[in-house]
């Protein structure tokens, strides 16, 4: 016995296309565009073979995609808009591995100095507590 892939009519690879470009929004207009019911391309999509064939599609326009955006991204490092090519340049180095902390660093002062102290306490019958100073 052969392990020949199931087969996937060409509406439905066509359906499959016009969703991974882009050109149908959902599944209910990537049926119409080419000639089925929402219902039937919907039970097509749920198989496990044509589940990986969309797969495939998506993830070989996503490798294309990937060319683009990267080349946009170098682009935008000679833009003329200072923000930009900071925040690209700052893209680039975090792919790299080479970015700031994320958390900035906090300094906290251990000596205060209170000018006043408000008692704030119910039972007023004890007598404040006394803050040395100098």
């Amino acid at each position: 016995m052969t392990d020949r892939p199931k087969p996937i009519s060409a509406k439905v690879r066509e359906a499959i296309a016009g969703m991974v470009t882009g050109d149908a929004k959902n599944i209910t207009a990537a049926a119409a565009k080419v000639g089925l019911s929402r219902e039937h391309l919907s039970r097509e999509l749920n198989k496990p073979h044509v589940a990986d064939f969309m797969k495939q599609k998506v993830m070989r326009h996503l490798a294309v995609a990937t060319t683009r955006a990267g080349a946009v991204k170098a682009e935008l490092l000679d833009c003329d808009n200072a923000m930009v090519r900071d925040r690209a340049s700052s893209f680039v180095l975090g792919l790299a591995g080479i970015a700031p902390t994320s958390q900035p660093s906090v300094n906290v002062s251990i000596e205060v100095r209170a000018g006043y102290v408000i008692d704030l306490r119910d039972d007023h019958e004890l007598p404040p507590p006394v803050i040395p100073h100098e």
